[in-house]
């Protein structure tokens, strides 16, 4: 296998799309919020990425293998043609993330995309009720349009700045040009997190624009709800009893 080996399993005419990148990270909320606009709209494989700089291994579904990969596909049926980059890794390596981010960009290029989103998460290190979206940019333009939406930019947050993909999207590809921003929806940082994937793409919702529904990914954050209960239970401890009192006084 070379370093990047790129099937092409469609190429279909696409007006100046929007790239949204929603690769494994904190909470997974960018991974979940990319997924989930694939369950919504009628997506369509166009690059299936391979590399050495994935994890060696296949993930197995019905008993069929797949070696690891990203894929980035193109939605056609929303207000604004998309193209979303998602999979089950990122790079293993430095080098490897700068190399995946220059090939995503290339397929970006490719398709004329003007504008490009990364989605991820930001962590708090507790539970959070009600999250924000913090955001970063590569114009003051940009910021100005986002802060329109409910968007925080914040002094030296996130703290170490933004690794992986998601950060080189908006490195690299303000080098080449593109104009980027990152949304990253406050998590705790130990839990996948629904909750705050839907405010992440309810904000991507009104500034690229385009309209989707939000019920399963409302079923998995009630779920994800219960054990948040759960954990805040154990961590308050077990209620006293009446005759714990009793003895206590």
């Amino acid at each position: 296998m070379d370093e990047f080996d790129i099937d092409r399993p469609a190429d279909p005419e696409l007006d100046a799309p929007v790239l949204i990148e929603g690769l494994p990270g904190v909470g997974h909320v960018g991974k979940l919020a990319a997924e989930h606009l694939l369950e919504e709209f009628d997506a369509e494989l166009v690059r299936r990425i391979h590399s050495e700089h994935f994890p060696p291994q296949v993930t197995i579904e019905d008993g069929r293998t797949r070696l690891a990969c990203a894929e980035v596909y193109a939605i056609r049926d929303a207000e604004r043609d998309l193209l979303v980059l998602t999979g089950d890794h990122q790079a293993g390596d430095g080098p490897g993330h700068y190399r995946l981010t220059e090939a995503v960009l290339d397929v970006a290029a490719a398709f004329d995309v003007e504008r490009i989103y990364a989605l991820g998460g930001v962590p708090t290190g507790e539970l959070v009720d009600e999250p924000d979206v913090v955001g970063a940019a590569t114009t003051d333009e940009l910021i100005e349009e986002l802060e329109a939406v409910d968007v925080e930019f914040r002094e030296n947050e996130p703290a170490g700045g933004i690794v992986g993909v998601s950060g080189l999207l908006l490195g690299l590809g303000e080098r080449r040009g593109f104009e980027a921003a990152c949304l990253m929806g406050e998590t705790s940082g130990y839990l996948v997190d629904p909750k705050s994937a839907r405010v992440v793409l309810e904000v991507l919702e009104s500034a690229v624009p385009f309209e989707i529904g939000y019920d399963s990914l409302s079923e998995r954050a009630e779920e994800m709800e219960e054990v948040v209960k759960r954990i805040r239970q154990m961590e308050q401890g077990p209620t006293p009893t009446e005759e714990d009192l009793r003895y206590i006084g």
